[in-house]
C-alpha cells in the first residue's frame, strides 16, 4: 500500500490566498503547501488507485505529484473542501465509482451518498455506491470500512483501509472532535499509519467562542471548538488507537510559525509505504 498525502490543509489551505501571516510566509519560503484534504492510496498488487475525498485542488494535486488518476473514490462528508473536486472527473476519467455512507443526515435529510449523487447527477462518469457504516466493502483490492465520527452539525465518517493480502492498514479520522465512540475506534485501531484531523494547537482554543473540550489529565483540550481536534488531540488519538505512526492533517495556517511545520504535522506530498 503506497499512501500519498495530496492535501493536508483545512478549508483555506496554507499558504492562504491574500494572507501575510508569518506561517503563510514561512510556507512560501520553505516551498511547502497544505492544500485542501485528499489522500491517494495505491494498491501495488493490483495497480489500482483509491482517492479519499475529492479536493477542490484536484487538478493542482495530480499535476504536482507523481500519482495515477483514481480508479475509485471514497467521500467522507459533503463539505466543499472534501467533495467539490469531483467535477474534475469530467473528461479526465471514463468511469469513477464513488463510495459514500448511506445513513440519513438529520441536518440535510439526505445521506452523504444521496447528496453526492444529487450534486453530480450531470456527470455520467460518476457512479455513486452507497455503503453502510461498519460493513466492509471492497474497492481497488482493499477492504474499506466507514465509521461515524463526531463533527457536528453534519455527519462525517472516518475510515480504515486494509490490504487483505499484506495486512497493511491505513486509518483516517475524518473531520472530527476527539469524541469518537468506542465502536468506531475499534475499527480504526492498530493502523500502520493514522491520518488524524488536528486543525490548531490547544493553546488557540482560547480564541474560539466555544473554547476547547475533551480535556486530558493536565487540562489540555483535545477538541478545538465543536468540529475538530487540536494537534494534541490528534496525537492522543493516535496513542489511543495504537497507531504505529500518526501524521496530523487538516492543519490550518493559524499555528505559530515556529511550530507549524514540526513533526507530526504533515505537509502535501508525503509518501508512505505500508
Amino acid at each position: 500500500m503506497d499512501v500519498t498525502l495530496l492535501g493536508t490543509g483545512d478549508t483555506t489551505g496554507t499558504p492562504t490566498p491574500g494572507c501575510d501571516c508569518e506561517t503563510c510566509e514561512r510556507a512560501v519560503e520553505r516551498g511547502v503547501e497544505r492544500s485542501r484534504f485528499s489522500v491517494h492510496v495505491r494498491n501495488e498488487r493490483t495497480g489500482e488507485s483509491l482517492l479519499v475525498d475529492t479536493s477542490p485542488d484536484f487538478r493542482h494535486q495530480f499535476l504536482g505529484h507523481d500519482v495515477a488518476l483514481p480508479d475509485a473514490a471514497v467521500i467522507t462528508h459533503i463539505h466543499f473542501d472534501h467533495l467539490d473536486g469531483l467535477g474534475h472527473a469530467y473528461r479526465l476519467l471514463d468511469h469513477l465509482p464513488v463510495h459514500a455512507a448511506d445513513e440519513r443526515d438529520p441536518e440535510t435529510g439526505e445521506s452523504v451518498a444521496e447528496t453526492v449523487r444529487r450534486r453530480y447527477d450531470y456527470l455520467d462518469q460518476v457512479e455513486v455506491l452507497a455503503e453502510t457504516p461498519f460493513e466492509p466493502f471492497e474497492t481497488c483490492g482493499f477492504e474499506v470500512t466507514l465509521v461515524p465520527v463526531d463533527p457536528p452539525p453534519l455527519v462525517c465518517y472516518g475510515l480504515a483501509i486494509e490490504d487483505p493480502e499484506t495486512g497493511a492498514k491505513l486509518s483516517i479520522s475524518g473531520d472530527t472532535t476527539y469524541g469518537i465512540d468506542a465502536e468506531s475506534r475499534a475499527v480504526l485501531a492498530d493502523p500502520d499509519l493514522l491520518l488524524a484531523d488536528g486543525i490548531v494547537t490547544a493553546d488557540l482554543c482560547e480564541h474560539h467562542p466555544a473554547g476547547g473540550t475533551h480535556f486530558d489529565d493536565d487540562g489540555v483540550p483535545r477538541t478545538f471548538g465543536t468540529k475538530h481536534m487540536t494537534v494534541e488531540g490528534a496525537v492522543a488519538l493516535g496513542d489511543d488507537l495504537g497507531a504505529e505512526e500518526t501524521r496530523v492533517v487538516h492543519v490550518s495556517h493559524f499555528l505559530d510559525a515556529d511550530r507549524a511545520f514540526e513533526a507530526p504535522l504533515a505537509v502535501d506530498g508525503e509518501r508512505y509505504e505500508l
